[in-house]
């Protein structure tokens, strides 16, 4: 199984929860997040996971300018807006391609975890791309049964950098003006 996935807190949780049942490697591909250097530190820190965890992880490339122009029309939308499901699209659909070209036979992405990503539409577009290249798509909701706040304790645990907001630089934009 290859994982997609966006940070080390919601990395580690969902991982130690697949790896009861698949044999699974993660691919970091978040060209979404923004600025580079924070792209960097959540890079780290899914490396350092990787490795306390015991699991391959895999770097996508960092196609922040493709990701730019795919969203910057729905910048002003809010977080759960047509932007993010275009993000969610992009992240999906490379996983998938990265899955079949590396020979797994099935995908998912750990962004369900987050209370700020809604499962259904992750679901959906998973489903459309296991269609698309012919491979399986796990459907999940990784936030149920307390999820969300096993990887926050999990963070805690393990000293991980935990960010505030979900990478876009829309959204950060949304968290400072909130403060």
């Amino acid at each position: 199984m290859l994982v997609h996935i966006c940070c080390a807190p919601d990395a580690l949780y969902v991982m130690e929860l697949l790896k009861e049942d698949y044999e699974a490697s993660a691919f970091f591909y978040n060209p979404n997040i923004h600025p580079h250097k924070e792209y960097k530190l959540r890079l780290e820190e899914a490396k350092k996971v990787a490795k306390t965890a015991g699991f391959t992880l895999i770097e996508g490339p960092y196609d922040s300018r493709r990701w730019f122009e795919l969203t910057e029309k729905f910048k002003d939308e809010p977080e759960k807006g047509r932007r993010c499901d275009i993000c969610y699209a992009m992240r999906i659909e490379q996983t998938a391609r990265a899955a079949l070209g590396g020979g797994f036979d099935i995908f998912t992405t750990v962004m369900s975890i987050s209370p700020w990503k809604k499962a259904d539409v992750l679901n959906r577009i998973g489903r459309m791309f296991a269609r698309r290249f012919g491979i399986v798509f796990l459907e999940a909701n990784f936030k149920k049964k307390d999820g969300f706040l096993k990887s926050i304790e999990l963070s805690k645990a393990h000293n991980l950098y935990r960010q505030n907001y979900c990478g876009c630089l829309y959204s950060l934009r949304q968290v400072k003006s909130r403060t």
